[in-house]
């Protein structure tokens, strides 16, 4: 192991993760397929939290979790910190014991959803809005939960309400949350501007359970920038390390970790060239991956979201995608995006779409 520490200066999981980088939650994207190939990124002996898509705690109860294409799972998936909406107990504690009994390492609570269907029923970012209705939302949680809480949150307006950021945290810590995540953008930016870290400094600073910081992160250059200014415990990106997977074995070598199994001997992807091409061995995989799990249409609908989404860092980004949306069916698809990829293609470090 490498002697630079970055993060981790409090324990996540009881101690279990030792890996400083995490994927963000969200909609559409991290599902059962995506985590599947970035696991394969991940060094040997890392133990980091993966996420699902934010999941309605009224819904939960009345699914099948193994075929519901939200909650599916690979057989072996430790760290699972399932995300879910709710404020209503008896959901939440249905909820809670269903994704306990699933696999469940902790349970997240989202309150940093800024889309206004969340908004309606008083969910996501809404309930930043009242300091006392949020803590309750954690004491039910934690009432009826025999794993960690956590809870994701958004920004107050500027480093000068932090008081209101700090009384707010308080409130979730003392309800008995374990851990909480600061993207510090607030709602009205949604993906605008940039992500003011100096919340997550001063939030890490000011409480005494991890902080896990999480917005602009685009390379590991990045991840480990977040890690070193703020002094918080992990760093969590979202369609950043979608479209880079291999983002976790960069910060891997960094930290001394042996790299991932089967890529033992090699380095991780660094120029423009070699990531523009991980890219595509990324994209192959992840078309197959979602074959298996959620057959041919809905796979071919959520690859196409995951190259309109995470495309943005190649050059010839919108190509891809129309090569994607033109295929009939995933062969196709797998033939297009391999030709696509026969020739170099460079990715570049970072794009003007916020993370």
């Amino acid at each position: 192991m490498s002697s630079i520490k970055l993060g981790l200066h409090r324990p996540i999981l009881n101690g279990k993760v030792n890996f400083p980088l995490c994927l963000a939650p969200m909609v559409g994207l991290t599902h059962v397929a995506l985590r599947e190939v970035m696991r394969e990124y991940l060094p040997q002996d890392a133990y980091t939290i993966w996420p699902t898509e934010m999941l309605n705690s009224r819904r939960i109860p009345g699914e099948n979790l193994e075929t519901t294409p939200e909650t599916m799972r690979a057989a072996h998936e430790p760290g699972l910190v399932p995300q879910i909406l709710g404020n209503e107990e008896e959901a939440i504690t249905e909820s809670v014991k269903r994704l306990v009994e699933w696999g469940a390492e902790a349970i997240d609570i989202n309150m940093g959803c800024p889309v206004q269907k969340a908004l309606k029923h008083n969910y996501g970012v809404a309930l930043m809005g009242d300091p006392n209705y949020a803590a309750e939302v954690v004491r039910m949680t934690v009432k009826n939960s025999t794993v960690p809480v956590s809870v994701k949150l958004r920004a107050v307006g500027s480093t000068k309400e932090l008081d209101e950021l700090l009384t707010f945290v308080a409130g979730l810590r003392n309800s008995g949350a374990a851990w909480v995540c600061l993207h510090p953008r607030t709602a009205a930016q949604k993906r605008r501007g940039w992500a003011d870290w100096e919340q997550i400094k001063l939030l890490h600073a000011a409480v005494d359970f991890p902080v896990i910081g999480n917005g602009d992160v685009q390379t590991v250059e990045d991840a480990m920038l977040m890690l070193k200014e703020t002094g918080c415990d992990m760093a969590m990106a979202g369609r950043g390390l979608a479209a880079r997977p291999w983002m976790l074995w960069q910060l891997g070598e960094e930290l001394g970790f042996a790299a991932p199994a089967g890529k033992e001997g090699l380095k991780a992807p660094r120029t423009s060239e070699e990531e523009g091409a991980e890219y595509g061995r990324v994209l192959l995989k992840l078309i197959e991956r979602s074959r298996h799990y959620f057959g041919e249409d809905l796979a071919m609908r959520k690859v196409r979201f995951y190259v309109r989404t995470t495309s943005v860092w190649l050059a010839f980004g919108n190509a891809l995608t129309g090569v994607c949306a033109k295929a009939r069916n995933v062969d196709e698809m797998l033939e297009g995006v391999a030709k696509f990829f026969a020739v170099p293609h460079e990715m570049s470090l970072r794009t003007e779409l916020r993370q």
